[in-house]
């Protein structure tokens, strides 16, 4: 069997084994390029060389800014205005607005990320316009596929292709050279949406619903009957608390006053060991009219947070609120609960203690199995402290920060980083992969996110993905199949001339799309297009250009990205469903490839 041959039966098991879909891609992929060192078609050196490739380091990096950005609320933030701009009735510009958000965000972070921001808000829109979230969802993550070819930053394949150009030692994409077509794509996706998405969108109602945390703290205020209760009183200079034990407090007055904590001003942590000093405040609970005298009386100023939820003191950038349940066999049963109690670590405070929806008898506060109490401190106590198995966690506060806090904690220098990012990739005064590692360290050694929280955040299936699917690129092009392919494909339809080349990259790679990662596609045409473009003698930019935007025509089937597999279940689609909408989107971003491409890039 010649090197042609075996590199050729391994790329068909492959591409087989990815549209049977029942093994995990990374070991499929892995499976290939072992099987290519293997088969002496490549060095072990090749076999592993693509994990540590300038393109796996950037779109690694990517996954960590993106992860900052949600973290912080900096995309519940864009959310938000983007729900108050939109309003709540108006379908056609609900979703123009949408679609247009998602295609910003999908060019500066991935496409997964920025669907999992404005889900919530697509779903949580369609709920209160009394209409079916699958009519948002689906154009949703099409827009996403769209976005994607905005800016270099769009998508791993974006890089790829530049990145195909340099070593041809051709200088590669500008970071925003993608938006001569990004542009048109979203534009056309968006006008295909509003004149055709309502007949050819299903109109039934999703099974599965994101949680929508955006009135979390109303919710629970509601829940545990703190409403008008509870208050954060600010201690003046002129206070007679100032100097003061925060244990010797007595508030006088009615006596339905009850400090349930006195909180330092700078960490929002309980004040313990030293004097009560101005700037640090007391969380109340009690009638707001008794709270007003008393505040009055001790020179106490109510504090107004801009940033609090709901108007909600207890709620706000830098401390939240967390529901827990005690489970069987935790050590906390039998011990004694109660409002105003701090907990062992000292740095949250239990508001209330409710045992079958009411709150329980506090002359006998010891706990049992299924009581649920209501904690407050700072958010960086609660991701912290309830991670105990003496305790069930209701809803992650993790999860409640990041769409109910908008720009939290952290947020500007989220910001700063993506915009200095942004200026590094557009002015290309660094390589992109060390930009990338400089932002995300930034990131961490900042503080913004942790460095295990960027484990997590790395999207770790495209990472090895493309990292192993290089080798059968570099065997491709050693074993001279790559050049076969093109030589082939240039003979049926080279004497139709170029254009009939993009049109047959084209069918190929977007037919690839619909069963395996648009990544991997990408990565599996770009040498066979590299070939063929040299053997036509016709520049390879347009083609490669046109082979991207091939790659993001996934629109066919519900595996074909992790964005349509994410709105699947709340949209409540079946797999037939996405064929509708994505066939005349397919026919344009034909036409986009395959005409328009060659007038912004001369053959």
């Amino acid at each position: 069997m010649t090197a042609i041959q075996s590199t050729c039966l391994i790329i068909f098991a492959t591409i087989a084994l990815f549209t049977w879909n029942k093994l995990p891609v990374i070991a499929v992929a892995c499976a290939a390029a072992l099987a290519l060192w293997a088969a002496g078609l490549i060095t072990l050196n090749q076999a592993f060389a693509g994990f540590g490739d300038r393109a796996v380091l950037f779109i690694a990096s990517l996954f960590v800014v993106g992860a900052a950005l949600e973290r912080t609320g900096v995309t519940a933030w864009a959310g938000q205005i983007l729900m108050a701009r939109a309003g709540e009735n108006n379908r056609n510009r609900l979703l123009l607005i949408l679609m247009i958000a998602v295609g910003g965000l999908t060019s500066l972070i991935s496409g997964s990320g920025a669907v999992a921001a404005l889900m919530p808000i697509a779903v949580i829109a369609a709920v209160r316009m009394g209409q079916s979230p699958a009519q948002l969802l689906m154009p949703l993550a099409f827009s996403a596929h769209a976005g994607a070819n905005l800016l270099l930053t769009g998508a791993p394949k974006n890089f790829l292709v530049s990145e195909a150009l340099e070593d041809a030692g051709l200088e590669g994409f500008a970071f925003a050279e993608f938006a001569f077509v990004g542009l048109p794509l979203l534009a056309g996706t968006i006008l295909i949406v509003l004149l055709f998405g309502k007949r050819l969108l299903p109109s039934q109602r999703g099974a599965r619903l994101p949680a929508d945390f955006s009135r979390h703290a109303q919710t629970l205020v509601e829940h545990y009957g703190l409403r008008d209760g509870l208050f954060r009183l600010r201690v003046r200079k002129s206070s007679p608390l100032v100097g003061r034990s925060p244990e010797s407090i007595n508030l006088g007055g009615s006596g339905d006053l009850q400090v349930m904590a006195v909180q330092a001003s700078a960490s929002g942590l309980p004040v313990r060991g030293r004097a009560i000093t101005s700037e640090d405040y007391l969380l109340v609970r009690g009638a707001a009219q008794s709270v007003a005298e008393t505040a009055s009386r001790l020179h106490l100023a109510i504090r107004e947070d801009a940033s609090s939820e709901g108007g909600n003191p207890a709620f706000n950038r830098r401390s939240g609120l967390a529901e827990v349940m005690i489970p069987p066999r935790s050590h906390l049963i039998g011990r004694p609960m109660y409002p105003g109690l701090a907990t062992e670590s000292g740095d949250l405070i239990v508001l209330a203690v409710r045992r079958g929806g009411e709150e329980i008898d506090y002359a006998k506060p010891e706990l049992k199995v299924g009581d649920t109490i209501l904690l407050e401190g700072s958010w960086q106590a609660l991701d912290r402290r309830l991670d105990d198995p003496d305790v069930l966690v209701v809803d992650s506060p993790d999860l409640v920060r990041r769409q109910a806090v908008p720009m939290g904690p952290g947020a500007g220098i989220a910001v700063a980083t993506l915009l200095g990012l942004v200026v590094m990739l557009a002015s290309n005064i660094v390589p992109p992969a060390v930009a990338g590692l400089v932002s995300a360290c930034i990131l961490v050694g900042a503080g913004v996110i942790t460095v295990e929280q960027s484990y997590r955040a790395v999207h770790w299936t495209t990472v090895i993905l493309v990292g192993a699917m290089m080798p059968i690129s570099t065997a491709m092009m050693e074993s001279g199949a790559a050049k076969f392919v093109a030589d082939e494909l240039v003979s049926a339809i080279g004497p139709a001339g170029p254009t009939a080349l993009l049109a047959g990259l084209f069918m190929l790679t977007a037919c690839l799309g619909q069963v395996m990662s648009n990544t991997a596609t990408t990565m599996l045409v770009i040498p066979i297009a590299m070939a063929a473009a040299g053997g036509m003698h016709i520049a390879p930019q347009p083609v490669l250009m046109s082979l991207c935007v091939a790659g993001s025509a996934s629109f066919m089937t519900p595996i074909a990205t992790t964005t349509n597999m994410m709105v699947m279940g709340p949209g409540g689609y079946q797999f037939g469903d996405y064929w509708k909408l994505g066939t005349p989107l397919m026919a344009w971003f034909f036409i986009v490839a395959v005409f328009i491409v060659p007038l912004i890039w001369r053959f």
